[in-house]
């Protein structure tokens, strides 16, 4: 199926239209967009505007309050607990984020917990988020199970994504996203829009062998094996128990039950870079490491050695540019 090419002005808008059809604030729609197509300027499109319609689906089913009213409960002075209302946990996510900030900037720390929410998106736009800010930031989110455990034949955990941010002061951001699973089953959704078949290790099947068809993936595998499914553990544990959201199999599935909330947990954790050295030297240290890493000889078969983040960046600077690719069935719906 070919590709439409949008600019990202005309995307962005294409999405806030469908999201306040589905009595999303405008201010609130836009915030999805602002995430959205940041995913797909950055080649992300696994969370990107192809998430538009399961949205305004669970929206108008009632999975997801339009209206949420939020709550920021101060626990101690680097701590906050952040209620969503079950809204979009983008617009969530991302004030909670300015919170965590926040308290980075006055304390050198800070950790926000976050409930009651929604499928937040591409945890890169946050770790960039606290980036411009030259604050050092870790976000984490739980997912609904779909994972199958190291040593075992049933999921459990979901893909539990984890992003890092390193603000520096010359050079772009570092910024690790990554699921704790091989992909995000957005990339597998992706692959069956667009009729793409996968790498064998991405899922299994059913009776738990490993495909390359899209459509037959049940469920995914961890990364590195029994790394992968210790992290995903790690990410349940802070966004989930301890939070007090649901954890491991008793989270809310996204693709259904869209009349109920999901409720889900994130955490973020943000650091001042001067809390044990002066901010400017760590901005120039991680100024340094970049460069020295794009100084080191590449291996055969690569241009040069990256740092986390650099191809999505490098994506999205020609993109902005030229347009963002748009499967033709998502801008038939996004227009439609």
């Amino acid at each position: 199926m070919a590709d439409v090419i949008v600019l990202e002005k005309e995307l962005k808008l294409l999405v806030i239209n469908k999201l306040t059809e589905a009595n999303v604030s405008e201010e609130h729609a836009s915030v999805v967009a602002d995430v959205l197509v940041h995913a797909d300027s950055r080649g992300v499109s696994s969370h990107g505007v192809l998430r538009t319609e399961h949205y305004v689906k669970r929206m108008n089913e009632g999975g997801m309050n339009p209206n949420p009213e939020f709550n920021v409960e101060d626990r101690g002075k680097t701590g906050a607990l952040f209620d969503g209302d079950n809204g979009m946990g983008h617009v969530i996510t991302k004030k909670a984020m300015d919170k965590a900030i926040d308290l980075a900037k006055k304390n050198g720390i800070g950790m926000v917990g976050i409930v009651n929410s929604s499928h937040c998106g591409a945890l890169s736009y946050f770790a960039e988020q606290a980036a411009k800010e030259e604050v050092v930031s870790m976000v984490m989110t739980q997912t609904d199970s779909a994972v199958v455990p190291f040593g075992g034949s049933e999921p459990y955990f979901g893909t539990n994504p984890i992003a890092y941010g390193f603000p520096t002061k010359n050079n772009k951001p570092i910024i690790l996203d990554m699921a704790t699973s091989n992909v995000a089953l957005g990339k597998v959704l992706h692959a069956r829009e667009t009729g793409k078949s996968i790498p064998d290790n991405w899922g299994v099947d059913a009776n738990g062998n490993p495909v390359t068809n899209p459509n037959l993936v049940k469920n995914l595998l961890p990364i590195g094996g029994p790394k992968g499914y210790g992290l995903a553990l790690t990410v349940d544990v802070l966004s989930g128990i301890l939070t007090g959201s649901a954890f491991g199999t008793n989270i809310a599935s996204m693709y259904g039950d869209y009349n109920n909330y999901r409720r889900l947990g994130h955490v973020i954790i943000t650091v001042d870079p001067g809390l044990f050295i002066e901010k400017d030297q760590f901005l120039e240290n991680i100024d340094n490491m970049i460069d020295e890493l794009h100084q080191l000889e590449p291996a055969e078969g690569f241009k040069s050695v990256m740092v986390p983040g650099e191809p999505e960046q490098l994506k999205e600077e020609e993109r902005l540019n030229s347009g963002i690719p748009v499967p033709e069935s998502i801008y038939e719906y996004l227009t439609s």
